[in-house]
């Protein structure tokens, strides 16, 4: 994607061969910055303080870690320590561990003085490889968003609403819920965006909206609990929303407030769909209720950052004093909710049979 007509990915390695850029989405929208990882700890506090966030991307800087990790120490201990480290960062997207089990599974048989460069290439497949698969599940997507245009007749506007950010801020380029949404407007569809703000970490009025924005997308920023009311008024023909880690059985995981988003749709009679990367799918587990829900510090409900009116960036506190807050990061849809799932090899009821359909191979894993 383009930054002002500079093409960007959201992770890569500096002009020096080793250490790695990313941009800062902590500083979204109201600076773009970039930051400078050059430590396995540099990685992982990336990850877990928000620098980077989003499954795809996390797994990706985690997979980056793992190269840091293996220029100070390639031996096992090291490699075991910076897989343990980097796997404690976030408990819900199981990007995570998957890209750790791919880079510790290329390294653990090399001798020592091939891991570094085995391991830069193998962050650099997982890069790439997200790259394919997310412009896939936009063609995929985008075929979604042509058929309910064309069957609603062509209207002047389609109305969509996401949650959260799924865009290529989330991945390391083109996004999952938002790929489509951008060859659905490249495509000349004259899509129009509901972007929730997604309290408390705002992702929706910070990430999403400046993506859309910087794309040209028409979009409309709401409160989280607009989306209800919209779907109730007909103002929203399709949702779709990305995933943190989705069951074999269907079951979504997903930034907190979207089981709400799946409930609204869901009674109202609008289409609900998810897009993923096969990444993002946890083979070993069916039911939604076993995801492990990320629990972050109370800081971020209690305190909010903006810009005011003079151009300074402050963070204010908006609960009294002493009230105690609880921050759940994700929630879980249940898979009777969701219309489909939109993966990089098509689209597919979320079932397991429907899983399975489109990944045949997991039927004998």
């Amino acid at each position: 994607m383009k930054i002002d007509g500079i093409p960007y990915r959201s992770i890569w390695v500096d002009d020096d061969g080793w250490s790695v850029r990313v941009i800062d989405q902590t500083r979204l929208p109201h600076a773009f910055a970039v930051a400078r990882l050059t430590t396995a700890a540099d990685a992982a506090e990336a990850i877990r303080g928000m620098t980077v966030r989003g499954a795809p991307l996390i797994g990706a800087t985690a997979a980056y870690g793992i190269c840091l990790a293996m220029r100070d120490d390639p031996s096992d201990e090291a490699l075991d320590a910076a897989y343990a480290m980097l796997l404690a960062t976030r408990p819900t997207a199981v990007n995570l561990r998957w890209a750790l089990d791919a880079m510790r599974d290329r390294l653990r048989n090399r001798p020592r003085d091939e891991r570094v460069a085995a391991a830069y290439a193998c962050a650099a497949e997982i890069c790439d490889d997200d790259v394919a698969t997310c412009r896939a599940i936009g063609e995929h997507g985008l075929g979604v968003i042509r058929d309910l245009w064309e069957e609603k007749g062509r209207p002047d506007r389609l109305n969509l609403l996401t949650h959260c950010n799924a865009g290529w801020l989330a991945t390391v380029d083109w996004g999952t819920a938002l790929a489509p949404i951008y060859m659905a407007h490249d495509a000349g569809i004259p899509v129009h965006v509901w972007a929730d703000e997604t309290r408390p970490r705002n992702q929706g009025a910070s990430l999403t909206a400046w993506e859309l924005g910087r794309h040209g997308v028409p979009h409309t920023v709401i409160a989280d609990n607009v989306g209800g009311h919209l779907m109730q008024h007909g103002l929203v023909d399709l949702c779709i929303v990305g995933t943190d880690r989705t069951t074999a059985g269907g079951d979504v995981c997903n930034k907190i407030g979207t089981y709400l988003k799946a409930l609204a749709a869901h009674d109202n009679g609008v289409p609900f769909y998810v897009a993923l990367p096969y990444s993002t799918i946890d083979w070993t587990i069916e039911d939604g209720a076993t995801i492990p829900i990320e629990e972050r510090d109370a800081a971020e409900v209690t305190r909010i950052t903006g810009r005011t009116s003079g151009g300074t960036v402050v963070t204010v506190t908006v609960t009294p004093e002493g009230s105690p807050a609880a921050n759940y990061a994700f929630d879980v849809s249940p898979r009777r909710y969701v219309t489909g799932l939109v993966t990089e090899r098509g689209v597919c009821p979320a079932t397991k049979d429907g899983l399975l359909s489109l990944y045949p191979e997991r039927k004998s894993a």
